[in-house]
């Protein structure tokens, strides 16, 4: 059982891509916490579903519609919500993925491969930067001067593993991670002296919709690359997605993290640590 953080209740979170598999649990867990959960999802049934298992446990919950990479869509989700709550005290910027135009077959480069590295989409590329990143600039944009108005406000970024050390196969998906962790950094000192804590976590191999055709076969078996993963991570085996929610509570809570600002943090099971000897 999770302890109350007595500092987060009654405080309202924005949680971007609220409806997948790793920010509904974390969604749930917050609202333990006695938060109030606001759900953005391009697409209002799924986070609707989250909502109503949150209002379920006795929790408070309300979902919107819009298109995180559209500034104006976000603007008028901010309006309905400060209608509502009155406040914004935490952004988590959740909304991402992946797109098949902006992947690779192969993990290395064949002439015959109608989908190598010349034959990728420039907008299926530019979708999955857009998506990851601009998404989470936008957001922070838009958000960030509610969180100025709150006390010890906060944002948490979803990096990935593969902003360290790129991932074959998704060269959009990791460039956009990758420049996740870097504005990360930029926006912890640019609000330094506002009060305003701005954080990432970098969660390990999970199996979520957007990663299982890379992980899974048709008949629910690893794939070769899902070998590969487990080979790399000492835990052997996948994360599950509670395993984030301590993170989360300690990077949102002052009173634990009062003095933690621009970090990337790990969450893999020790996939950074092994050097595969």
């Amino acid at each position: 059982m999770v302890s109350i953080h007595e500092n987060l209740k009654n405080k309202v979170v924005v949680i971007t891509g609220g409806s997948g598999v790793l920010c509904r649990t974390i969604a749930k867990a917050l609202s333990f916490q006695k938060m109030k959960i606001v759900i953005i999802n391009r697409t209002f049934e799924k986070g609707a579903k989250i909502v109503q298992d949150i209002r379920a446990e006795g929790g408070v919950a309300s979902n919107y519609s819009a298109d995180v990479t559209d500034e104006l869509s976000l603007t008028e989700a901010k309006a309905e919500i400060l209608s509502t709550y009155g406040q914004i005290d935490y952004l988590i910027n959740g909304a991402g993925g992946n797109n098949p135009d902006a992947i690779t077959s192969e993990e290395s480069y064949d002439s015959q491969d109608s989908n190598n590295f010349f034959n990728l989409d420039p907008n299926g590329f530019e979708k999955v930067f857009n998506n990851n990143f601009i998404g989470s600039f936008i957001a922070a944009k838009v958000f960030g001067p509610e969180l100025l108005k709150s006390d010890h406000s906060s944002i948490v970024n979803f990096s990935s593993m593969s902003s360290y050390s790129p991932m074959t196969k998704v060269p959009a998906y990791s460039a956009a991670k990758a420049a996740i962790n870097n504005f990360t950094q930029w926006l912890a000192v640019y609000f330094a002296n506002e009060d305003l804590r701005v954080n990432a976590i970098a969660p390990g191999f999970f199996l979520t919709e957007q990663n299982k055709d890379l992980l899974l076969n048709k008949d629910g078996s690893f794939t070769d690359r899902s070998n590969k993963i487990i080979s790399q991570t000492p835990v052997k085996e996948f994360g599950n997605p509670e395993a984030l929610i301590g993170t989360i509570l300690w990077l949102l809570d002052f009173e634990y993290s009062s003095f933690v600002n621009g970090i990337t943090v790990p969450i893999d099971g020790g996939f950074m640590a092994y050097s595969g000897v």
